[in-house]
């Protein structure tokens, strides 16, 4: 027995096997109505900035001569 999932766009049932051309979407529309939500970033992946800016800004990095020493 197949295993049927939601279109993430429009929640149509979707069988998934190999005959979905387009699966876990049910047509090329919602899945490029998905791809165009990622190119316009309505979708992102949240990321872990590498540091704090504002801890930057209490150690002083902000002032204007810090890097002239």
């Amino acid at each position: 027995m197949p295993i049927s999932v939601k279109c993430p766009i429009c929640q149509t049932q979707v069988e998934w096997s190999p005959e979905s051309k387009f699966k876990p979407f049910c047509s090329e529309r919602c899945k490029l109505i998905d791809l165009g939500d990622w190119a316009s970033e309505k979708h992102a992946i949240p990321v872990k900035p590498e540091f704090d800016h504002e801890m930057l800004d209490s150690e002083g990095f902000d002032e204007g001569d810090f890097f002239k020493h």
